[in-house]
C-alpha cells in the first residue's frame, strides 16, 4: 500500500493545468497578446532541454527575434578557471559556491543581448538559463523547471551539460559534483529572486510532454502545502550493496538489479506532486523551503539553519544484499572549513526490519591503535590483504525497532540483511568511505575512498563501552495513558535532532509547538493524520511512509484507521530545543 506518487490536490479543475506544448504555448500566447511588441522570457533550470523549449515556442509564438541566454555565458576556459577554487580535484567533494547566476555571464555579452532585446520590434523570445537576466523586464516570464531526480537521470544518460561547460560526455559523478556545488546553488538563488514575477510555471520532467499552470496557482499550491501535513514523492536507486526488501514491500519494478536507497524525505532531492483535477505537475520541493521557511520550519529552526530543511529521512536496504561501506561523517568544524556548510551529518539508524544474525558496525573496539588502523587501511587500498573490519570495529546485533545513534566522527556502517530508516541531518553526500569491502560499483569501477578526510574525523574514544552506554537504544518512557505510550528513542545529546516514538491503539495528540515535525509510520498498515478542528484535509499514511508536518500546523492527531488489535507506532523527529514557548 506504499504510495509512490502522493498527490496534493490544489484545485478540482483539469483546465487549470495545460498539457503538451501546443496547449501550453497557446495559453502563454493568449496572456502575452501577440499583436504588438512583446518580450517572452523562458527561464530554464539547469538540465531543462532548451532546444525543445526553443522549438516549441518558435512554433507557437512565431517570434520576430530569438535570443539564447547561454550565448552570453563566459568563455568555457575562463569559467573553469574561476570555478576551480570551488571544485578542486577531488572526484566527489568541493566547496559550496556563493555565486549568483549572473556570475556565469560575460558582462559585455550580457549587455549586448539586453540591447538587442530592448531595440527589437514585434515578438521577442528569450530562452535558457539566465533568460530572466537577459530580459529582466520581460512582459511574460515563464519558469521551465524539473525535479532534481530527473536532472540526475539526464546526467547519467549524458544528455545535458553543466552550465557553460559543454561537458555532457563527462562522467555522471563529475556532472553531479559540478551541479551540486555550483550550478544548482546559483539557479536556486535566481528562482527565488524572480519567484513573485513568474507568470507561468512549466513542468518539463517528461520530454515532449510539458505541464503548465499559472504562476499565481503554483504559488498558491506551495502556500497551501506549507500549512498542512504532506508527503514528498520518493525515489529509489540501486547500489552495490542493495537489497530486495523495498522491491517486494513497495511493489517496485523488477528491471533494476536491486534497491539500495529510497530518498523519502530529502527536500533538496525529492519533489512534490500537485493535482489539478486529473492533471498533475511535478515541482521540486526546494521552492517550498525557500518560499515559506517560517511556516514550514518554524521561526527558531529558520533562524538557526536558514532556509534549509535540516532533517532527512531515507531508507537503506541491505536485505539479501551486502554491507554498506565502512564510513565516517565530518565533524562540524571540518565541514565548515573544508566544504562551506554550517552544520554536519549527524545521523541515526532506525531498524525497520532485520534478519536473525544481522549486525550494525558502530564504534571502535577498546584500546584502538590509530597507527595500525591506518596502515592496514592503506595496505588494503593498495591491493594488500582485505581490511579486517571486525578486528577494529565493533559489530552489534540489530533487531527490528532498534535505534542506533551515530554522531559525526563515529565510524559505522549497516551490515547486510537490515532495512534502515536513516534519520539524520540533511548534508547527505558528505560520507567519507574508509573501506568498501574490495568491491566495485554498479558501473564496474571502484567507488571513491576518502582516507585522508575520514582519518581526520574519526573519534578514537568512541569505543565499545562508550558506544553501548551512549548510542544504542537509550529508550526512555515519557508517558503512558489511554492506549498511547510515548518514548524517547535517544539520539546522542551532541546531535541536534530529537526523536520520539509513540505506540498507540487510540488517537495520539501532537502539537508542533511552532517547529517542524517529520514522522514515519514504523509499525502498522495505515493511519490517519488529522486536525482536531478541521484546519486541514486528513492525510492517510501507510506503513513506512514518511510525512512532514509543517511548524504552522500546530495541533494534530494520528489515529488508526480501524480499531487496532496491535499497537501502531510512529517515530517523530524535530530539532532539539526549537519548540516555541506557549
Amino acid at each position: 500500500m506504499y504510495d509512490r506518487y502522493p498527490v496534493h490536490e490544489v484545485t478540482s479543475s483539469g483546465d487549470d493545468c495545460r498539457q503538451g506544448w501546443r496547449d501550453a504555448v497557446a495559453a502563454i500566447a493568449g496572456r502575452a497578446g501577440l499583436s504588438s511588441r512583446c518580450v517572452v522570457a523562458v527561464e530554464c533550470y539547469p538540465g531543462v532541454y532548451v532546444d525543445e523549449v526553443r522549438n516549441a515556442f518558435e512554433a507557437g509564438l512565431a517570434p520576430d527575434v530569438v535570443v539564447a541566454a547561454h550565448e552570453a555565458f563566459l568563455p568555457q576556459e575562463k569559467l573553469e578557471r574561476r570555478l576551480a577554487p570551488y571544485l578542486g580535484d577531488d572526484p566527489v567533494f568541493g566547496f559550496m559556491c556563493p555565486w549568483g547566476l549572473e556570475q556565469f555571464f560575460a558582462a559585455d555579452r550580457l549587455e549586448a543581448r539586453r540591447q538587442r532585446v530592448a531595440s527589437a520590434a514585434g515578438v521577442v523570445l528569450v530562452y535558457g538559463t539566465g533568460a530572466s537576466l537577459v530580459a529582466p523586464d520581460a512582459d511574460v516570464l515563464v519558469y521551465a523547471d524539473l525535479t532534481r531526480w530527473e536532472v540526475q537521470q539526464r546526467q547519467r544518460a549524458h544528455t545535458i551539460d553543466n552550465l557553460g561547460a559543454g561537458n555532457a560526455r563527462a562522467s555522471a559523478r563529475q556532472l553531479y559534483k559540478r551541479a551540486y556545488f555550483v550550478d544548482w546553488r546559483a539557479a536556486d538563488r535566481q528562482r527565488l529572486a524572480i519567484f513573485d514575477r513568474i507568470d507561468f510555471y512549466l513542468d518539463t520532467n517528461v520530454p515532449d510532454a510539458p505541464r503548465l499552470v499559472a504562476g499565481d496557482l503554483y504559488r498558491r499550491a506551495l502556500e497551501q502545502t506549507s500549512r498542512r501535513p504532506f508527503r514528498l514523492v520518493p525515489f529509489f536507486d540501486p547500489g552495490p550493496w542493495g537489497g530486495e526488501w523495498m522491491r517486494h514491500r513497495f511493489g517496485l519494478p523488477a528491471d533494476t538489479p536491486n534497491y539500495a536507497w529510497c530518498f523519502d524525505c530529502v527536500p533538496e532531492e525529492n519533489s512534490l506532486l500537485f493535482g489539478f483535477g486529473l492533471n498533475r505537475i511535478h515541482s521540486p520541493a526546494l521552492p517550498l523551503v525557500h518560499r515559506h521557511p517560517d511556516a514550514l520550519l518554524g521561526r527558531r529552526v529558520h533562524e538557526t539553519f536558514g532556509a534549509e530543511f535540516p532533517i532527512r529521512f531515507d531508507f537503506l536496504d541491505t536485505m539479501g544484499g551486502g554491507n554498506l561501506s565502512l564510513q565516517v561523517h565530518p565533524l562540524r568544524r571540518y565541514m565548515t572549513e573544508k566544504f562551506g556548510l554550517s552544520y554536519t551529518q549527524d545521523e541515526s539508524y532506525y531498524l525497520l526490519d532485520a534478519k536473525p544474525g544481522a549486525v550494525v558496525y558502530l564504534g571502535l573496539k577498546e584500546r584502538p591503535d590509530p597507527r595500525e588502523f591506518e596502515e592496514e587501511l592503506r595496505a588494503a587500498q593498495d591491493g594488500g590483504p582485505p581490511f579486517a573490519v571486525e578486528r577494529h570495529v565493533r559489530a552489534w546485533p540489530s533487531r527490528k525497532h532498534d535505534h542506533f545513534s551515530i554522531p559525526a566522527g563515529t565510524i559505522h556502517c549497516s551490515g547486510r540483511d537490515n532495512v534502515v530508516l536513516e534519520i539524520s541531518a540533511t548534508p547527505y553526500i558528505f560520507t567519507f568511505k574508509l573501506w568498501d569491502w574490495a568491491r566495485l560499483g554498479l558501473d564496474g569501477k571502484p567507488r571513491p575512498i576518502h582516507l585522508e578526510h575520514g582519518l581526520a574525523n574519526i573519534q578514537w574514544d568512541r569505543t565499545t563501552e562508550w558506544v553501548a552506554k551512549n548510542l544504542i537504544n537509550p529508550v526512555r518512557e515519557v508517558a503512558t495513558s489511554n492506549g498511547v505510550r510515548e518514548e524517547t528513542t535517544g539520539l546522542h545529546h551532541s546531535e541536534f535532532i530529537e526523536t520520539r516514538r509513540h505506540w498507540f491503539t487510540s488517537p495520539v495528540a501532537h502539537d508542533t509547538r511552532g517547529t517542524l515535525n517529520v514522522l514515519n509510520l514504523v509499525e502498522g498498515e495505515t493511519a490517519v493524520v488529522e486536525s482536531p478542528d478541521g484546519a486541514f484535509e486528513p492525510l492517510t499514511v501507510h506503513y513506512a511512509e514518511t510525512f512532514v508536518v509543517p511548524a504552522s500546523v500546530g495541533r494534530y492527531r494520528i489515529r488508526p484507521v480501524e480499531p487496532a488489535a496491535k499497537p501502531l507506532a510512529t517515530i517523530k523527529a524535530l530539532v532539539r530545543g526549537s519548540e516555541e514557548d506557549e
